[in-house]
């Protein structure tokens, strides 16, 4: 049976150079940006959960705020948004202590939290700050694993829990979460041999990137999946992650396209392929063809989130394709 979706439109910050801006007014414009999202047609707001900015992003020595001390922070001064991390990296925190701050910020937020889990893939950061990482089967197998824990915390009173990876003996979340069932958990990445099973048996929602082709291909993996385990794919939330430009200027939408094609490494042309970009009737359709190929929740990043003019621009763009 299937579920109103968890997000329709959301928003990811994942840079946080803003011009001008002292480290101590940091957060002061992440709030600006959050009010600004809530305001504009945004549903969900998320973090990225590193330590080092990412190349995608910009240089790694550029500041980057604390995934969930910023989400914690966030949930007391917004009202409406949902509040997740896209995606938690799961070598860099105990299950059971991510599945109780979750809880905590379920709690300020009065059932807004969002538990998004991903395997992690950065490894020099979790070189500089001392974590062990892991192979590629041995993190998403631990991925499995910590999201039965995270699940069983939400839920059971004192669950206990012995893995391959990880273990829990009774431990107590009081206050529990708002909701019964606890936060929704997001699984992220597209692997297709044991990620996407994993979000079949556990996730509430999943997501990916890349062109409606490919998204449309994943998606049919999840379905295939989820048969596989007598579980309706209509459960779980299909959601995008990408770059959202809206402008009706060629020449505004060309220097985007050339910046972001410098961080990611690929010519201006290619990048159009999958991200949202253009005049807002553009953006309308590129937005209509993710939802043609399952998409039900599109998340987006913008390359300056301290200009509140464009993100606005985003929200109500987007916001209208997702109710057309």
């Amino acid at each position: 049976m299937s579920r109103p979706p968890l997000t329709r439109v959301g928003l990811q910050i994942a840079g946080y150079s803003f011009p001008g801006t002292m480290d101590h007014q940091l957060f002061d414009r992440v709030v600006d940006i959050a009010h600004a999202a809530e305001a504009s047609g945004f549903d969900s707001l998320w973090t990225m959960d590193h330590v080092h900015q990412i190349a995608s992003v910009g240089e790694p020595d550029e500041p980057i705020l604390e995934a969930y001390t910023t989400i914690a922070a966030l949930a007391a001064v917004t009202s409406t948004l949902r509040l997740g991390v896209l995606v938690s990296c799961n070598g860099f925190r105990n299950p059971a202590m991510l599945a109780k701050m979750v809880t905590t910020i379920d709690v300020i937020s009065k059932g807004r939290a969002v538990l998004g889990m991903g395997a992690g893939w950065h490894e020099e950061e979790c070189r500089a700050y001392g974590l062990d990482f892991q192979t590629t089967g041995q993190r998403l197998m631990a991925l499995a694993e910590a999201v039965q824990i995270c699940r069983a915390m939400f839920t059971e009173q004192a669950p206990r829990f012995d893995g391959t990876y990880h273990q829990i003996d009774e431990p107590l979340n009081v206050p529990g979460p708002i909701n019964p069932d606890g936060p929704p958990i997001l699984i992220g990445g597209g692997g297709e041999r044991v990620l996407i099973p994993t979000v079949a048996r556990h996730g509430d929602a999943c997501n990916f990137f890349g062109a409606p082709a490919t998204v449309r291909h994943k998606i049919s993996v999840l379905e295939k999946a989820c048969a596989a385990v007598g579980r309706d794919s209509g459960e779980i939330t299909k959601t995008w992650l990408g770059h959202a430009i809206v402008t009706d200027s060629e020449s505004e939408l060309q220097e985007a396209l050339e910046r972001l094609g410098t961080l990611l490494n690929l010519a201006p042309s290619a990048v159009r392929g999958f991200v949202l970009c253009g005049t807002r009737e553009e953006v309308r359709r590129q937005v209509a063809e993710y939802r043609e190929a399952g998409v039900e929740g599109v998340i987006v990043t913008v390359l300056d989130p301290g200009d509140l003019e464009h993100l606005r621009l985003v929200g109500t763009t987007v916001r209208e394709a997702m109710d057309d």
